[in-house]
Formats: C-alpha cells, structure tokens, sequence
C-alpha cells in the first residue's frame, strides 16, 4: 500500500490518467444498464419483430437511412425525435426497437423514449453495422 502511495505522490499525472481510463471503460460497459437501457441483439430483435409485434425506429440521418434500413423500420432522426415523439403514440404498448449505425445514438434515443414514458424500449446492439454482420436483409431507398 505505501508503494501505490508513494506511485501516485511521483506519477499523479499518470495515475489520474489511468483512473480516467478505468472510468471511462466502466462506464462504456455498464453505463446503459445504469440508464436502464436494454440492449438487444440482431437475433433477437428478429424475434421482438416477428412473435412481439415490435416495432423499428431508425434514427440515423436520412442518406444513411436511403443506404439502407430494416424493414418496416419507422424513420425519425435523432435531433427531431423529441418534436415527433407524437408520432410514435399510437406504439406505446408495442416493443419499439431503436437503432442507428453502431448503437450509440440509438442509445440516446432510447433514454428520450424513456423519460417520454415508453417502456418497452430496447436498443439494437451494434446497430445497422450488426444487423448486416449477422446477415440480415436492408431495404435501400425511401419508403
């Protein structure tokens, strides 16, 4: 224990350093189960949509999403969803499956549903990038 003492009394530099990695890297691996963010797979968000009657919320950009999006999959872009949660209104008892490129602003997504009272939010893990790793069809263009 005196050396860790006497480590971080000569390094405080690199010590803080590595506490703000350690963080960080905690944070990235627990942080959406703090928020209370389900993460889900492409494999099982198949099963939410096919035997739950879920539904797809894409919130990337509209030329990411004309490259190609999941079936059905209802567009709203991040920056617009909290001004068109209105629209999604009518889904409130259905399983709402978000998603984007790589999962992460689907994730901020997902809190915004939260705290609009959604319950069965789940976030698509890895986004459009793992849908299409698992082998699972995109449809291209507008709808």
């Amino acid at each position: 224990m005196e050396q860790l003492i006497e480590f971080v009394g000569n390094h405080p530099l690199l010590f803080f350093s590595f506490a703000g990695v350690l963080g960080l890297l905690v944070w990235n691996i627990l942080g959406d189960s703090i928020q209370g963010i389900n993460n889900i797979t492409a494999q099982e968000a198949t099963m939410k949509i096919n035997h739950d009657d879920a539904i797809v919320v894409d919130v990337r950009e509209d030329s990411e999403f004309t490259e190609g999006h999941i079936l059905d999959a209802i567009h709203i872009p991040l920056g617009s969803l909290s001004a068109k949660i209105k629209n999604l209104e009518k889904y409130r008892q259905h399983p709402i499956i978000v998603n984007c490129r790589s999962g992460n602003r689907s994730g901020h997504a997902c809190n915004i549903l939260k705290k609009n009272e959604f319950e069965q939010v789940f976030n698509l893990k890895g986004g459009v990038i793992a849908w299409e790793t698992a082998g699972l069809p995109l449809t291209k263009g507008r709808k």
